[in-house]
């Protein structure tokens, strides 16, 4: 099984903290709907021994697109590769882009998931963000997507500048309140080059606290399992039989293909990347060139992929796979490395699965870049 990414490099504004790619200008819009549908066809023959189960658009800002662009190139998937009968179909959307009007368009398309960009409930985190949409819109269209969607997951951000413990769980209760079946929740992070990092370093906005965000995170994975949400990775949280299987695919090890520009893709033995520049991917795309460099991953990349997504999941680190994939001196080698963490009880081993304890899966990420390896070849 595999999946298969569009990323739509537009939105409306630039989000403060946001380091993806995309254009606020939208006249190349129609030519690039038109590219991307290309790529997709072009691409057809990696994906010819496979089957196809998810679709995700991705950004940028998928929901500023017309539905009959959303339709257009869904239908270029089903035209050109095999499909499950009833795939994940995922839209990225804005709360001021979801009005009743669209809503009911995108349930009538295919469109079986909505992942909504809600990211606070509260006016000053949203201005200090600079997000498109206000409160008001972000409560009115999980009222209105409620009613057309069973499948939907909504975005929070924590350790925001003066974000209080309480205001916190208000966000997270609020959320709470529509019922909603997944929760994706990410620490505020400052990118170089973004807005954020010019006006925390002019001192207009206040570092984000470290201790803060651990703080958050720790009441949000409470809060959550306490509502019969299962963290399954580090910052993605769902109710039973509603994991995103587009992103679950991306920890599996399981392969994708990425359309559109900077867009990613893995088949298993190599990774590849498209060009981060709307003109010259249009331009390559024309020549029916794919705009994309390729790296070959060794064994050591591949350990390291396996070690960091393992230990951000409940699905952790298989010893006996290590071992049987990557040789005894690897296993050796993670052993020595996780003896430490084990003993100060951020990570543990049942039935041979290396795992993080509650207080270790904030620091994951931290702790599998310990575990990484330089060379073993």
């Amino acid at each position: 099984m595999s999946g298969i990414y569009i990323h739509i490099p537009f939105c409306k504004q630039a989000c403060h903290y946001c380091d993806f790619h995309f254009s606020t200008s939208l006249k190349k819009k129609d030519e690039m709907v038109l590219a991307l549908a290309k790529e997709i066809a072009l691409r057809k023959n990696e994906f010819k021994d496979e089957v196809v189960e998810t679709i995700y658009f991705g950004g940028g800002t998928p929901s500023i697109l017309e539905i009959a662009d959303i339709r257009l190139l869904i239908d270029a998937v089903y035209q050109n590769y095999n499909l499950i009968e009833n795939p994940e179909i995922t839209v990225e959307a804005n709360p001021d882009d979801l009005t009743e009007t669209r809503i009911t368009e995108l349930s009538n398309n295919h469109i079986n998931r909505l992942s909504i960009g809600i990211q606070s409930f509260f006016e000053d985190d949203l201005k200090l963000m600079n997000r498109a949409h206000n409160s008001e819109e972000a409560k009115k269209c999980l009222e209105i997507a409620t009613k057309y969607f069973e499948n939907i997951s909504i975005d929070l951000i924590y350790g925001v500048p003066n974000m209080s413990n309480i205001k916190w769980l208000q966000n997270i209760e609020t959320a709470l309140s529509f019922n909603v079946p997944h929760i994706s929740s990410y620490a505020l992070t400052v990118e170089p080059k973004t807005a954020l990092h010019k006006f925390i370093k002019q001192g207009i906005i206040p570092q984000p606290d470290d201790e803060v965000a651990q703080e958050h995170f720790h009441l949000l994975v409470d809060k959550l399992e306490e509502n019969g949400f299962i963290h399954y990775e580090l910052s993605n949280f769902g109710k039973e039989n509603y994991f995103s299987k587009n992103n679950s695919s991306y920890w599996l090890g399981k392969k994708y293909i990425g359309i559109g520009p900077s867009a990613h893709s893995y088949d298993g033995i190599s990774r590849s990347w498209n060009i981060s520049n709307n003109t010259q991917y249009l331009k390559s795309i024309a020549e029916n060139q794919l705009p994309s460099e390729t790296e070959a991953l060794t064994k050591t990349d591949r350990y390291n992929e396996y070690v960091m997504t393992g230990l951000r999941t409940i699905w952790g680190i298989s010893l006996d796979r290590i071992e049987r994939e990557f040789g005894k001196s690897y296993l050796d080698y993670l052993n020595q490395q996780a003896a430490k963490y084990i003993e100060d009880h951020l990570l543990f081993v049942d039935e041979n699965i290396l795992r993080t304890t509650k207080n270790g899966k904030f620091l994951s990420d931290g702790i599998a870049s310990d575990l990484f390896l330089l060379n073993l070849e």
